[in-house]
């Protein structure tokens, strides 16, 4: 059975990407004893290898779960299903889990979560800011052109840092348990208002085309992206990003007590680490 103690670790799944390893560095921060939940690390975990789950859950006293591709890919259900059931077994009842915002499929996962017994937080986010510099979308930023399947629509980008330190301060404070937290960006930016701010971020033009949706699933095929992936980004920008999430909510402000990041200085930021490969950014 885990041990419920301030010296027992907490589980973070999907420790080394966009969201874990930055909950990961907030509980270092803060002093928490922590393990990486990847297929790299020391003590294995693969989500499609569920002879790999109790052995690092064995010990924990908390878990953050962010399920890899995305909780709308066929199967989330069951196999997030699975490895909650094992966490309940070895004795660890304290989970956050990273959710999508508008994905029916993800809402079926938080419902399951909540009905578990679990002592559950859910943290129910919009598009990042971060796939724009941390995903293939990075690249194409760097060419000058970005061509997608989406027009107008618009979307409250939020910063993943934020996301962070909800997921942080719900691993360690009980205050949280029981709340589910529909996080956004403070404002509505449709994707070629998003990549125009970069560009002036950058200070060099950066072109935006919408293309058909068969147009784009095309180029991912002769790029070689797999197939399963393809259906999800297709899902993402064809279903998921049709202004269903035309909004913005004040979750940020429930559990942090202040407002989200704004997407501006998220670009300035980014633009002067020199991510899309600018040598002179504009001035803030």
């Amino acid at each position: 059975m885990s041990r419920h103690n301030e010296t027992a670790p907490i589980l973070v799944l999907g420790g080394t990407g966009k969201t874990g390893q930055r909950v990961v560095k907030r509980l270092i921060e803060q002093g928490q004893p922590v393990r990486i939940g990847s297929r790299e690390a020391a003590l294995p975990f693969d989500w499609d290898a569920p002879e790999t789950w109790a052995p690092v859950v064995e010990g924990t006293r908390a878990i953050y779960i962010a399920y890899h591709p995305d909780l709308a890919v066929p199967g989330a259900l069951k196999t997030v299903g699975g490895f909650v059931e094992t966490a309940l077994r070895a004795g660890v009842k304290r989970m956050i889990l990273l959710s999508g915002r508008g994905e029916e499929e993800a809402e079926q996962v938080e419902q399951m979560l909540i009905s578990s017994g679990a002592d559950w937080t859910i943290v129910r986010a919009s598009w990042f800011f971060q796939n724009f510099s941390e995903t293939f979308l990075a690249e194409a930023l760097n060419s000058g052109e970005v061509a997608l399947p989406i027009g107008d629509v618009k979307e409250p980008f939020i910063d993943v840092d934020d996301i962070a330190e909800i997921a942080a301060a719900a691993l360690i404070d009980p205050a949280h348990i029981g709340k589910l937290y529909e996080v956004t960006g403070p404002e509505l930016l449709s994707f070629p208002e998003a990549i125009a701010g970069i560009a002036e971020a950058t200070g060099r033009p950066i072109r935006y085309q919408q293309i058909p949706a068969a147009d784009y699933k095309a180029a991912m095929e002769q790029a070689g992206v797999p197939e399963d992936m393809i259906s999800l980004v297709l899902y993402l920008f064809t279903t998921v990003l049709d202004g269903r999430n035309a909004n913005v909510t004040d979750g940020v402000d429930q559990a942090l007590g202040r407002q989200p990041r704004r997407f501006a200085d998220y670009a300035q930021r980014t633009a002067r680490a020199g991510v899309w490969s600018v040598e002179t950014p504009l001035a803030v």
